[in-house]
């Protein structure tokens, strides 16, 4: 007999046509004498219904949905190689910012003391812009849904946006490719 493999509302990728869509119906086919159904096919809004093999289920990747649902917040951690006397130019005097990106205060971003020292508004900064990554990354994906929904009727400047959007998005959620040779440097990354 057969199962659903995917539900109502789910978004799947259908090969043939080349597109996201939203399962809109669950269709059962049954057959006489049968308790079960024998067939499920899925109305995705083409005009025609679908089999499971022809859908493509949108994988999640878990470090993303990590990023939707974890609690990234900026904790303040003691200096303990300078007292606040010593540092008045620092914008928090005697502390330095750590990002942390788990529930148990473990893992995430620390600046060295010394880097910190050398430009204490730019680490802020960052410690800033690293704690709000995964909203800018939910504005950016609402961004890119907006526009791959209502295309029609975008303004070709948010179209524009929205491209840019998604190559930022795809260059965040794609594994960085390995080095081409040996002889490069693995701490040395390219920004695009």
């Amino acid at each position: 007999m057969a199962k659903a493999n995917f539900q109502k509302g789910q978004r799947v990728w259908v090969e043939c046509v080349g597109a996201w869509a939203l399962i809109e119906k669950v269709v059962p086919v049954w057959a006489k004498g049968f308790a079960e159904p024998v067939r499920i096919t899925y109305d995705c809004g083409f005009g025609r219904e679908f089999n499971a093999s022809e859908l493509q289920a949108e994988r999640v990747d878990e470090a993303a949905a990590s990023l939707e649902t974890g609690d990234w917040r900026l904790l303040r951690a003691r200096n303990k190689w300078q007292a606040p006397e010593d540092c008045p130019h620092h914008p928090y005097p005697g502390t330095y910012p750590v990002v942390v990106t788990d529930a148990t205060d473990w893992g995430g971003w620390r600046v060295p003391g010394a880097e910190y020292d050398r430009d204490p508004h730019k680490m802020e900064l960052q410690a800033r812009l690293i704690v709000n990554a995964p909203r800018l990354m939910k504005l950016a994906e609402e961004l890119v849904n907006y526009v791959e929904d209502d295309a029609d009727e975008a303004p070709q400047a948010v179209i524009g946006i929205a491209r840019k959007a998604a190559h930022l998005l795809q260059s965040v959620l794609q594994p960085a490719a390995p080095p081409e040779s040996d002889d490069a440097d693995p701490t040395q990354v390219a920004a695009e």
